[in-house]
């Protein structure tokens, strides 16, 4: 290979590297963000399953990985050291498989994953007090802003055991249709309705819920295809320069 073509391979591996660090990060903040949040319909789920939280500690050990090779794949690309050239292609290659072995798995179970995630909500839904400020509020946040009640349909509610063991005709605050005539107004809790017709929405949250995780899912989808082919681009431009460099040279390495 020419010394022209080595330069430009080394260049391009640098920014593809950098590129993978750079989408590394992406990777390892959205883990953070469905670990941390507590503001979206991921923290409903959080609370409960131990799938989510698994999940969101396997993106963040991605992400963190992959940000630590990128760094690395631009030392090895700049400084041409053919034995890091040949670990960050190693590394590429089981992270990888690691990926598509997750995204199968994934795709394998998303039935009962569909089912667990149902599962936990009915069974919030039995047990909601209004006192939790980490699952029933923001379950309160996604039957408000959603403009829905209950999972499949208001008619969820009617096994909660407040309402079930209340002489009151209550009803969950987040539930609120505004546009239709009642007395109370509050965002979270339970509330009295003293008209004949309960002023709620009457649509469940299951449809809406579902495209909003199926929207989140293809923004991390599509950061991981990223991702991949970066991977692959690295690992062939490692590869080439490897081949290119004809013997070590330690003297190139930065002295600290």
């Amino acid at each position: 290979m020419g010394k022209g073509c080595i330069t430009v391979t080394k260049y391009f591996l640098f920014l593809f590297n950098l590129l993978f660090f750079i989408f590394g990060a992406l990777i390892m903040g959205f883990g953070l963000w469905v670990l941390f949040d507590n503001q979206s319909f991921i923290a409903v789920l959080q609370e409960s399953s131990d799938t989510v939280k698994v999940a969101s500690y396997i993106l963040i050990a991605v992400g963190s990985l992959s940000m630590a090779m990128g760094f690395f794949g631009c030392i090895g690309a700049i400084y041409e050291i053919r034995c890091l050239l040949g670990l960050y292609f190693t590394c590429l290659l089981l992270i990888l498989i690691a990926q598509v072995t997750a995204g199968v798995s994934i795709y394998l179970q998303r039935e009962p994953l569909k089912y667990e995630m149902a599962k936990i909500l009915k069974d919030m839904i039995i047990n909601y007090t209004g006192e939790n400020r980490t699952t029933e509020h923001t379950w309160d946040y996604v039957q408000r802003t959603m403009k829905c009640c209950g999972w499949t349909s208001p008619g969820n509610w009617s096994e909660n055991v407040l309402i079930k063991n209340n002489s009151e005709n209550l009803y969950p605050c987040s539930c609120r249709n505004v546009s239709l005539p009642g007395t109370d107004i509050r965002e979270v809790g339970m509330c009295e309705h003293l008209s004949s017709e309960t002023p709620i929405y009457q649509t469940g949250c299951a449809a809406s819920v579902e495209k909003w995780l199926l929207d989140n899912c293809g923004v991390i989808l599509g950061i991981c295809v990223g991702v991949a082919v970066i991977q692959l681009l690295g690992m062939i431009l490692s590869m080439c320069l490897c081949k290119s460099v004809v013997q070590e040279d330690y003297t190139k390495v930065p002295k600290y």
